[in-house]
């Protein structure tokens, strides 16, 4: 592999470069909170509507068992964001700008297009989570309910002109509100601790029952999204720091503390939404709550408080809004870094908005409630196919001493890194095989 041959790369998201300044001898404190703001951002992703079909699933058909595959998916989550934000901070390109300067003109557009296809595929189940959520809260009706996320649009353009740091606030805000929802919720439901515990040890049955297997990879499948890989490389250069060997190593540190502790707490909501469909659903023989809409309306029979499916309706929605921040982000980041393209703001997010509109809106008005679960399961079999093409060049760039210098890869790194890549390759394609068979 060739080292890079564009030196003087135009900045990834040139308009947020460099702009949150990192204090010179500020301490450790001041200086982590300087770097945090990121891994919140990457977070969101791993919380959206999408991880919500597929968490409700596990838990109201198999208990707590499927708990050990969140958490060992959020360990590959975990090192995969390291490695994008060390191929960011290290090399000055985010991974779009790495794939347009390292692979022939042919190869980057077609990764190009598969990742805009992952962007669609991501704003489509944040689309249709919004929408199912001011369904559930305010009646509004699902085709209603989709026209109202254009509107994030304007939403972000307007927060993005009063600096990254505020998207950053505004994010962290949400994730605050969906923790704070299902906090709530748990302490209605009462788990059982001890088999919640329990539910953390992998479990051979996990991989000798098929229908357990499926919702796994399922879950596997949601967690790992390949447009945050593009996103997290080009938002750890929001921050001013120096662009030396030592600034470098000092930021890969703090962003890699940033983004670990984001992602524990993403695993913290993630984990919640599947104790509480088990706790709920699966211990009071509602074993095939598998939807949305049907959670929504037994939480409060079951819980026995009315408010328990408002605020699970409220967490929805803050889960919707959030992963359309990030989302539209990396729709601007990809089309940049590919094809060095640029759009006026407002018209790249709309375009990007429409395109999961319109799909979403014509599944609402023809097939209703049923039509836009199913949409959202199909988004993340789209995610799953997308994601190889994502992994594959990001471990690639960053076991490359040419490419990275001094910041390469450790050879433990590496081999773990490919092993991760390999195991998220045979499951996913396992998941779309299964996915097929049953579709014909």
């Amino acid at each position: 592999m060739k080292p890079w041959r564009q030196p003087n790369a135009t900045a990834s998201l040139p308009e947020s470069h460099s702009t949150v300044r990192i204090p010179h001898n500020g301490g450790f404190w001041r200086t982590l909170a300087a770097y945090a703001g990121p891994g919140l951002l990457v977070a969101v992703g791993y919380m959206d509507p999408g991880n919500w079909a597929t968490d409700i699933a596990g838990g109201s058909q198999f208990g707590y068992t499927l708990l050990s595959v969140i958490l060992i998916s959020n360990l590959f989550a975990i090192l995969l964001q390291h490695l994008s934000l060390k191929l960011g901070i290290a090399t000055g390109r985010d991974l779009a700008q790495a794939c347009r300067d390292s692979y022939s003109r042919p190869v980057s557009l077609v990764l190009w297009v598969l990742a805009e296809i992952a962007i669609a595929a991501t704003d489509l189940a944040e689309v249709i989570g919004s929408a199912i959520a001011l369904n559930l809260l305010f009646g509004l009706p699902l085709p209603v309910g989709v026209a109202f996320t254009v509107l994030d649009v304007f939403a972000l353009l307007y927060l993005q002109q009063k600096g990254f740091r505020v998207i950053e606030s505004i994010v962290g805000a949400l994730i605050l509100i969906i923790l704070l929802c299902f906090g709530y919720e748990l302490l209605l439901a009462q788990p059982d601790v001890a088999a919640l515990m329990g539910g953390f040890v992998p479990r051979v049955q996990i991989v000798t029952t098929p229908g357990m297997l499926y919702v796994a990879i399922g879950i596997l499948g949601a967690t790992v999204m390949p447009h945050n890989l593009y996103l997290h490389s080009s938002i750890v250069q929001t921050r001013n720091f120096p662009r030396t060997d030592e600034g470098r190593t000092q930021a890969i540190r703090f962003a890699t503390i940033d983004s670990t502790g984001s992602l524990l707490l993403a695993f913290f909501i993630n984990a919640a939404i599947l104790i509480l469909a088990a706790a709920t659903f699966h211990y009071s023989g509602n074993q095939q709550v598998a939807d949305i809409n049907d959670a929504y309306k037994l939480l409060d029979p079951l819980l026995g408080a009315t408010a328990a499916s408002i605020v699970f309706g409220v967490a929805l929605l803050a889960s919707g809004q959030n992963s359309t921040l990030t989302g539209t982000m990396a729709g601007q980041i990809v089309m940049e870094g590919f094809i060095n393209l640029k759009l006026k703001p407002w018209v790249r997010r709309l375009v990007t908005r429409l395109v999961a509109v319109v799909p979403a809106m014509i599944v609402a008005i023809l097939y209703g409630e049923r039509g836009t679960a199913e949409l959202l399961v199909l988004s993340q079999v789209i995610l799953s196919l997308q994601l190889s093409f994502a992994v594959v060049p990001l471990v690639s760039f960053t076991s490359n001493r040419l490419k990275m210098g001094k910041f390469v890869n450790p050879r433990w790194i590496t081999v773990t890194a490919w092993a991760v890549a390999l195991v998220i390759l045979g499951l996913n394609g396992y998941l779309l095989w299964n996915t097929f068979q049953w579709m014909l």
